[in-house]
């Protein structure tokens, strides 16, 4: 299934987008939700959605801004703007941007699933075309390859699901698929865990946290303690106490 993520501070939106879709019907998931797009850019790279849906006005970042940042981070997402009709002229700001899509609001469900239809047929005639010039090559022992690519380089902090399509040749949103199916786990899950399992013997160390951050390759301390806890369950700090008490 392609992956979607659904941008807009206005919470009923984003329950209604996600209520009144068979998105299931499409080929497609709800992956991930955000309330902003600053919010939507710090996770996107652990999402690594195929399809986004985004409100033109937010707080501190708007859908124009989002699309510049994620088409950088991510070439092949398909982005749809989500518009109030008297924005629509804002809205043309957005040409040149990857904006695939407009939705006017207050939303209708049939335009909705028209743009969706368009959008999913997009998506997979490159995968198709992939598949069938390259299918050959992408076989386990190449994904196989990229995890261990990954569990040496995992420091390197510009490391992510699009350096590594295109240093290896592959279609991103193709390889994301590929490597859950070889491996078990996404992308960013393997790197998470690589990273996560060196954190956890430099907090056994009592080593502190920033520095620890930075080994690992997530030089921002506040979105590495939001990882670590996320991964094990426990802050940064609590580990190293509970770690210095049992040793």
């Amino acid at each position: 299934m392609y992956k979607v993520m659904l941008i807009d501070d206005e919470r009923p939106t984003i329950m209604l987008l996600k209520q009144s879709i068979d998105w299931a019907s499409l080929g497609l998931e709800v992956a991930g939700e955000a309330g902003s797009g600053i919010e939507a850019i710090n996770k996107i790279d652990d999402i690594q959605p195929d399809i986004a849906f985004v409100d033109i006005r937010m707080p501190f970042m708007g859908g124009i801004e989002f699309a510049k940042l994620a088409s950088i981070r991510n070439p092949d997402l398909k982005i749809i703007i989500l518009t109030a009709f008297d924005e629509f002229e804002y809205a043309r700001q957005c040409i040149g941007l990857p904006i695939c899509g407009y939705i006017l609001k207050p939303i209708v469900r049939a335009e909705i699933y028209d743009v969706l239809k368009k959008v999913v047929q997009s998506l997979k005639e490159p995968s198709r075309e992939y598949e069938e010039s390259y299918g050959s090559e992408i076989e386990p022992t190449a994904i196989r390859r990229i995890a261990q690519y990954i569990e040496e380089h995992y420091t390197d902090s510009n490391l992510n699901l699009t350096a590594i399509a295109q240093m290896f040749g592959f279609n991103p949103s193709y390889l994301s698929r590929r490597f859950k199916t070889e491996i078990g786990q996404s992308f960013v899950e393997h790197l998470t865990e690589c990273r996560m399992k060196k954190a956890m013997l430099m907090a056994k160390e009592n080593e502190k946290m920033f520095i620890t951050a930075t080994a690992v390759g997530i030089p921002d301390p506040n979105y590495f303690g939001r990882c670590f806890k996320k991964h094990l369950g426990v802050s940064y700090s609590e580990y190293c106490r509970k770690t210095a008490v049992n040793s």
